[in-house]
């Protein structure tokens, strides 16, 4: 049976049973259902079916009960208990194990306003959208844009996947592509990573997110912190861009930088851009600084790598090589210098790993530094070919040499106190009384060199002598004061964290585009719905009550301040009753 009204306004398709109640007037009539199907509703594009209906002519009104089905072209389905309508508003409410589907996601709550002039649906009593590939989001507060197919789930946002579990205060989620943008203090938490930012993106289709505003990454016993981050689950991968610093929470290490990446699965972080590694010690810490840091290990045996123009610093010794390997576990250092850098001709002096110490210029063409792990302490040092050792006789300005093969020295308290010369040594040595008066310059050649330090003097033994003598200043000539090879470069020494850097050409950053500027919106119940229920009931105050029910009580003068400001205003608890029902 058809119940036909005017154009535009609701009509039903089918209506089973008709009743008419004289209590109710004769402005209100009852529909049930038939055992051929269920009551059809039509409005303006939307079909709904129900077992019971209550229409009110007069105010183009009506209320659905019962197994209440909602559809609006072919990607809308909403489905519930009861639901209120309005013909003219095309305001309805829904309440009752509301389930709102659309192709990619399904939305369930206990009461759902739907506004279809502005296609929006909104919800304040918590609700649950599933989207198969992304997971399940819950919300106290949530609203759906359907011409967009975007949420807004504002309060207690939880997103919850079988890889991490998201938390925030806001999100916006796009539906079709599963983008989610992160607003306020928000974590990502996986099996393997934990993420913290306050402004975020994250694909929840591919697994990848881009975080900003105080982000972190703890990422396998490391924290990655940077202005700007980038994250793939499936690559186990992290990068990092500006201001970076990553620590190494199991070896009390730090690096800082401005470009990182991290491989979770290979146990390895890469970092340029003034890059700077620093072993946290209880006494001093190491400072390594160079082009480019590579980490890589297992957390119980991390290994870092400085290449290109590689320095160190600590308070009693500072480093400079090609590159520099520290091996945490055994407490190994390696200074190399690679061959290709060298392009001097056969007279030009070339240039390898250099170690000071208290004074002691040390070079070679390779250098280890053994360090006692548990004291955290310098324990030994070797010098392999072509070692050399130069310090500065500062009285006379003249320069103490040994030279030889090789170069063993033992460290104690982080000083070095005892120094051997194998194969081949040679020594220059300006020799003086203990009170500093000067004896000679003693020039000698034998096997081997065992020099002491006590305090201010050097004890030096010679081992099998081949020739020498100790030459008074005078007689001894300028140009036989240095050996070959000589290269003093103490002017190279980086002599605070702040000298490792003098080389570096320039900084400049990228500029981070970031995301796009957070607008709040307006409220669903704005200034604009509430002046088409005004509207609507110019000449009849009944319909005006009709088209109010189940909206929240909000005096026009406060809707006003929330546009101006643009700050949303809670929604009052209490609804306006009906006037008209009974």
């Amino acid at each position: 049976m058809g119940y036909a009204q005017q154009p535009k306004k609701i009509y039903i398709e089918y209506s089973g049973f008709t009743v008419k109640d004289s209590l109710k007037g004769d402005n209100v009539t009852t529909f049930v259902r038939s055992d051929q199907g269920q009551i059809h509703i039509i409005h303006e594009g939307v079909d709904m079916w129900c077992d019971k209906a209550l229409y009110y002519q007069n105010e183009d009104f009506i209320e659905a009960f019962s197994n209440v089905r909602m559809k609006q072209g072919d990607t809308i389905n909403m489905t519930s208990k009861y639901v209120e309508y309005s013909g003219i508003t095309q305001l309805a409410f829904a309440a009752g194990d509301v389930v709102l589907t659309e192709p990619q996601s399904t939305l369930t709550t206990d009461t759902l306003y739907f506004d279809r002039t502005k296609q929006q649906a909104y919800y304040k009593s918590k609700g649950k959208v599933v989207r198969d590939s992304s997971g399940t989001i819950t919300s106290q507060i949530g609203r759906y844009y359907m011409n967009d197919s975007k949420y807004r789930f504002l309060k207690d946002v939880e997103l919850v996947n079988p890889e991490y579990t998201l938390n925030t205060n806001q999100l916006d989620f796009y539906s079709e592509t599963g983008h989610a943008y992160m607003y306020g203090p928000s974590t990502i938490v996986g099996d393997s990573s934990k993420i913290y930012c306050e402004r975020g993106f994250y694909d929840t289709n591919n697994d990848t997110g881009y975080f900003i505003k105080n982000s972190k990454i703890h990422y396998n016993n490391r924290l990655v912190e940077g202005d700007s981050l980038y994250f793939d689950r499936n690559q186990s991968f992290a990068s990092a861009t500006n201001n970076i610093k990553v620590t190494d929470t199991i070896n009390k290490s730090v690096i800082k930088g401005h470009y990182a990446e991290v491989f979770r699965a290979k146990d390895s972080v890469f970092i340029t851009k003034r890059a700077l590694a620093i072993t946290v010690q209880e006494n001093d810490s190491l400072y390594i600084h160079a082009d480019t840091l590579m980490v890589t290990g297992k957390p119980e045996h991390r290994i870092t790598r400085a290449c290109y123009n590689a320095k160190m610093y600590k308070s009693d010794m500072s480093g400079k090589a090609d590159s520099i390997h520290a091996d945490h576990k055994s407490g190994l250092t390696q200074l190399i210098n690679l061959d290709r850098f060298f392009k001097g001709d056969a007279f030009s002096t070339k240039r390898r790993p250099v170690i000071w110490n208290l004074g002691n210029q040390m070079t070679g063409d390779s250098i280890h530094l053994i360090s006692d792990v548990k004291k955290e302490e310098l324990d030994s040092l070797k010098v392999f070919d072509n070692a050399f050792l130069i310090s500065k006789d500062t009285l006379s300005g003249g320069f103490n040499q040994i030279k030889g093969q090789k170069l063993y020295g033992l460290f104690q308290d982080n000083e070095l106190y005892n120094v051997d010369i194998i194969k081949n040594a040679e020594i220059i040595f300006y020799s003086r009384d203990d009170k500093d008066t000067l004896i000679g310059i003693n020039k000698s050649k034998s096997g081997s060199i065992n020099l002491q330090f006590d305090g201010p003097y050097k004890i030096i033994t010679l081992f099998n002598q081949v020739d020498g003598d100790i030459y008074p200043e005078s007689q001894f000539p300028e140009n036989a004061r240095k050996f070959r090879g000589f290269d003093w470069r103490g002017e190279e020494q980086p002599k605070s964290v702040e000298d490792l850097f003098s080389d570096d050409p320039p900084l400049e950053l990228p500029v981070i585009r970031g995301l796009d500027p957070f607008v709040p919106e307006e409220e669903f119940f704005d200034e604009a719905l509430m002046e088409r229920v005004e509207n609507a009931g110019k000449k009849d105050k009944d319909k005006v009550n009709k088209a109010l029910r189940q909206i929240p009580e909000k005096p026009k003068d406060t809707v006003k301040q929330t546009l101006k400001t643009k700050k949303p205003q809670k929604l009052k608890k209490s609804v306006q009753k009906s006037a008209g029902k009974q």
